[in-house]
């Protein structure tokens, strides 16, 4: 396994992977649509406890569609969104993949809240896709 780094935009906040993640996600939800500025966000599941994190974040609280919050964590300099964590998924991150230094072999595995996907973007190769969450 080869560790992976990545950053915020201005370089206040970096990270370091320890392991490959658990799964990787596209997500079509409103909320990814707003936060990322564009059609989805990309995705890693990761334990929590293989994610090292220098520099300070800020959070918003967000409430998913369960009901629970989401804390969306970005760069209070640069506005980057780095991660987001939730009650639903404990002891792991969702770290948002564009954040990285190198995306080289990450590729989706599943398509999620695709019922709020726009009607041109092509389904990814290869993903399984799902309505909503899974």
């Amino acid at each position: 396994m080869q560790e992976r780094n990545g950053g915020c935009l201005c370089g206040a906040v970096r990270y370091t992977l320890k392991s490959e993640p658990r799964s990787i996600a596209i997500c079509h939800c409103t909320h990814c649509q707003r936060q990322s500025g564009s059609l989805f966000s990309f995705n890693l599941v990761i334990r929590e406890a293989d994610y090292q994190q220098s520099g300070e974040t800020v959070v918003f609280v967000d409430k998913g569609d369960s009901g629970h919050p989401v804390h969306r964590h970005f760069c209070g300099r640069c506005g980057s969104p780095l991660l987001a964590k939730t009650a639903l998924m404990p002891g792991k991150v969702v770290v948002k993949a564009g954040t990285l230094d190198n995306m080289e072999g990450l590729q989706p595995q599943a398509e999620i809240y695709t019922d709020r996907a726009v009607a041109w973007l092509a389904p990814i190769p290869g993903a399984a896709r799902f309505a909503r969450n899974v």
